[in-house]
């Protein structure tokens, strides 16, 4: 979706993994897996960068939202050093996505639903734990876990 985020701003939480829901809906309606992702600044709530998957659209494996709202961001700021930014996702970070937000320095990832067979955070490689990697992110898996896990299953259900 990658809209203008101009002065929209998260008070708590859940505002911003709504937003999230808001992407991954998205989404799912243009065909891809529904997954969003939003940027806030940590200090102010302010959203900073909000994108969806879109892995079919541009014919790119790598095209993840937690990636594109990255990408986005860092071109914004002319920074990949995203420091003082939280990343609210609909679903467990993946390992590439994981590894990204990492490179990126993102402060704290809050995920909604969790992902045993493909997530890269709490569940397979867990990539936080390993001594190799530079930056752990503080992590909250679980933030509106029933409404992130319901699109998903739905979307799926629908394609069996």
């Amino acid at each position: 979706m990658e809209e203008d985020v101009k002065d929209i701003y998260c008070k708590k939480p859940g505002e911003a993994m709504g937003l999230a829901l808001k992407e991954a809906q998205a989404a799912a309606k243009a065909g891809e897996v529904p997954v969003g992702a939003v940027i806030i600044d940590s200090q102010t709530g302010k959203v900073l960068a909000r994108a969806h998957n879109r892995v079919e659209r541009d014919n790119d494996p790598t095209a993840h939202a937690e990636v594109l709202a990255i990408r986005s961001l860092s071109k914004q700021q002319k920074n990949a050093r995203l420091k003082d930014c939280d990343l609210y996702v609909t679903l467990e970070p993946c390992p590439m996505c994981a590894t990204a937000i990492s490179f990126a320095r993102i402060r704290r990832v809050y995920y909604g639903a969790y992902d045993p067979k493909g997530g890269g955070v709490d569940h397979g490689p867990c990539i936080y734990e390993h001594d190799t990697c530079h930056h752990r992110p503080e992590v909250y898996g679980g933030l509106s876990e029933e409404a992130c896990a319901a699109l998903l299953k739905s979307f799926f259900q629908e394609r069996r």
